[in-house]
Parts: C-alpha cells; sequence; structure tokens
C-alpha cells in the first residue's frame, strides 16, 4: 500500500516537473547534444508568410519590423525568421533546404495540427510512418518544405542486426486522430522545437566531410546511394541529407529559401569543435560578436554554445 501511494506521488510528481521543464522532454534536443536551434528564411511577402505561420501552424510573434518577423512558440526563445525581399528570385528546385522538421512533444499535437490543417483547409503534401517517428509534410505558400513530426519512444525504434531501421509506410491518421481531446488548440505547443534539417546536397562526400568529419555529427543510417542521416548522441537523426536533385543549382543569394541556421554545441565540445573544423580547413568567421561556418550549400551555420 505504502509503495503504491509512493508511486502514484512519483507519477505526479514527474508530470508536474516536465510540465515546468525540469525533467527534458527532448534528451536528444539538450545543452550537451549538438543540434539546430533556429532558421533563418528569405520570404516573398511578409504578410502572408506571417499569416500561414501563426495563423494555420500555430505560432505566435515574438519580434516584428517592417520586413522581419521572428516566431516562437514559447514567447522566449525564436524558431523562425523571416526576411521580406520582394524583389527576390521565387523558390525553385535548388541545393539547399529539402524540409524543416518541426518536432512536437505528443501524438495529441500533431493531431492538433492535423485539425487545424483541416479547418483551414491548408493541403498536405504527404503523411507518413517512418518508425522511428509520426509525420505530416507540407509547403509554406514560398514552397519551402515543411515536416512535422512526433518521436516514437526510442526503445520502439526498428532495428536492423542493432542497426537503425527507418522505413516509409502509410500514416495511421485516424489513429493520430484518436488522441485528440474535447478541447481544442490554436497554437503550437510550447515544447516545440526544430527536431531537424534535411538537404538536398551536391553529393554525399560533400555532406560527410563537413557536417561528419567537420562538425562532428554521426552517421546512423544510409538510406541506398543517395541518401544518408546523421546525428549526436543517437538520435534518429539532426540532419537528412540527399542528392535527389544532383544536377540543380545552388540557391542563389537573393532568391527564396533557406539563408542561415543556428547550430548549438555543447561547451564542453567547443574545442574539439574548433580542432575538427582546422583539421577540415573548415573556415570560422565572424559577424559582429557571432560565429559562423558556410556549409556546402552557402547557407551560413551561425554557432551556438548557450
Amino acid at each position: 500500500m505504502y509503495f503504491f501511494a509512493f508511486f502514484i506521488h512519483f507519477l505526479n510528481f514527474t508530470v508536474k516537473m516536465r510540465a515546468k521543464g525540469g525533467i527534458p522532454m527532448f534528451k536528444f534536443h539538450q545543452p550537451d547534444v549538438m543540434h539546430i536551434k533556429s532558421i533563418t528564411l528569405l520570404v516573398l511577402d511578409l504578410k502572408r508568410s506571417i499569416e500561414f505561420y501563426t495563423d494555420i501552424l500555430g505560432f505566435s510573434i515574438l519580434e516584428k519590423t517592417i520586413k522581419e518577423v521572428k516566431l516562437t512558440v514559447n514567447h522566449k526563445d525564436t524558431l523562425v525568421t523571416l526576411i521580406e525581399d520582394r524583389a527576390a528570385i521565387p523558390y525553385d528546385e535548388t541545393l539547399g533546404l529539402y524540409h524543416v522538421a518541426f518536432l512536437l512533444p505528443s501524438q495529441k499535437c500533431l493531431a492538433e495540427t492535423i485539425r487545424r490543417l483541416t479547418e483551414k483547409r491548408y493541403p498536405i503534401t504527404g503523411a507518413s510512418d517512418h518508425g522511428v517517428s509520426q509525420a505530416i509534410y507540407l509547403d509554406d505558400p514560398d514552397g519551402h518544405g515543411i515536416e512535422i513530426y512526433t518521436d516514437y519512444d526510442e526503445s520502439l525504434w526498428p532495428q536492423d542486426d542493432s542497426n537503425l531501421n527507418m522505413f516509409t509506410e502509410p500514416l495511421n491518421i485516424h489513429k493520430i486522430m484518436s488522441k485528440l481531446g474535447d478541447s481544442s488548440m490554436d497554437k503550437l505547443s510550447e515544447e516545440t522545437i526544430i527536431g531537424h534539417l534535411h538537404f538536398h546536397v551536391p553529393t554525399l562526400e560533400e555532406g560527410i566531410k563537413f557536417f561528419c568529419d567537420g562538425l562532428g555529427f554521426k552517421v546512423t543510417l544510409r538510406y541506398g546511394p543517395s541518401a544518408i542521416f546523421i546525428a549526436d548522441k543517437d538520435y534518429h537523426h539532426h540532419i537528412g541529407m540527399n542528392t535527389w536533385l544532383n544536377n540543380a543549382e545552388l540557391t542563389k543569394e537573393k532568391q527564396i529559401g533557406l539563408k542561415s541556421y543556428v547550430l548549438h554545441v555543447p561547451k564542453d565540445q567547443y574545442f574539439p569543435f574548433l580542432k575538427r573544423l582546422q583539421n577540415e580547413h573548415i573556415t570560422l568567421f565572424t559577424d559582429g560578436e557571432r560565429s559562423y561556418l558556410v556549409d556546402p550549400m552557402f547557407q551560413k551555420v551561425y554557432i551556438d554554445t548557450l
């Protein structure tokens, strides 16, 4: 009887601590893990983009100027920065961003997102079960690819001869939607983060040299000869790379697309990180007080250690 009471007390404590941030919701995106924190996109029409990201996806505005807006889910951290350039070259199939993936804390949150998209009559381009995660796909008004997903518990991730095995099967939408409660949410969960980025790269060899040999990510899965997934600390992937557009051009500086992203590097790994950059002849630039790299797609990678 005493043990049962203690167990219930522990569960209640765990739920409260998780809600307050005392227990990490996403263990693979903590300060001791290298991961993507935020992105900056160039858009044609800021008003149109704000309506999409706030009214349809459920972000909130953190800061706004005439030509730029910072979007948040928790009212303190920027996840997405949008910069307007009405004279920019429209989006095209170029090397660079394939999609940005927003990670939600639960299947219920994913169901809420699907409900909002359905009510707003906004089209999705795909819905998949990957064994490690459940995801939907769509494009923003400028054509930037977006994945919205939730992870399975890592104990359920499929293995093949002790190696991670991701796959693509149809998402069971009805099962996801059964997670909806009586109340509805018009905003993304405050725990939403960027789970990963997926890039069209010139070659996998160039991607591995920069992201693995230079930055320090490890290969978790190869998808035939044309795609690879890499991560830190045994996540299924913090970055995906493919050569499905290997004949495409690089995104031009004044073209719609991903312009930069922030990479968190754990403090205790910063000096080994710098050593790897030196060994691979990757230049670390400075922009005021910020340090950045340039990836193989000529996108800026700002380094954060906080």
